[in-house]
C-alpha cells in the first residue's frame, strides 16, 4: 500500500520501508512520530480513501542537507555577494501505511532471517 502526503509544504509517495529526507520535524533519532495529513492512498493500481489512513514513520537523523550557493551580482557596480546555506532536515524511515489501529506488515526479509536460526538448529 502507498500514500501520499505533505509535511513541510511538499509532497512525498511512500510506501513501508520507504527512507525520505523531509523538512526538519520535533523529535531526537530512534522515536516513531505519525504522518497525519494523508492525501492519497493506493494499494497496486487501485486509489483508496484517504480517510482513517495513517502513516508511521521512524526518525534515523537529523541532519543538514546539500549547501546551496548564494551569489548575487550587480554589473558595472562593483558589487558581489557570495552566501551559503545548508538547510536543517529530517531522514525517515515509513514503518508502515493503513488505517488507524493496523498493525505494521513484517518484511519478508525479516522472516527468513527468524527461520534461518531454527534450520541450523535442526
Amino acid at each position: 500500500m502507498f500514500a501520499v502526503v505533505r509535511t513541510g509544504g511538499k509532497q512525498y509517495r511512500v510506501a513501508a520501508g520507504d527512507k525520505i529526507a523531509v523538512e526538519k520535524l520535533a523529535g531526537e533519532a530512534g522515536e516513531k512520530i505519525t504522518l497525519g495529513d494523508v492525501l492519497l492512498a493506493g494499494d497496486g493500481g487501485q486509489v483508496a480513501d484517504a480517510k482513517g489512513v495513517v502513516v508511521s514513520a521512524e526518525i534515523i537523523a537529523q541532519a543538514k542537507s546539500e549547501k546551496v550557493i548564494v551569489f548575487k551580482k550587480r554589473r558595472r557596480h562593483n558589487y558581489r555577494r557570495r552566501n551559503g546555506h545548508r538547510q536543517q532536515m529530517t531522514l525517515l524511515r515509513i514503518l508502515a501505511v493503513g488505517a488507524e489501529g493496523a498493525k505494521p506488515a513484517k518484511k519478508a526479509a525479516a522472516k527468513k532471517a527468524d527461520a534461518a536460526p531454527e534450520a541450523a538448529a535442526e
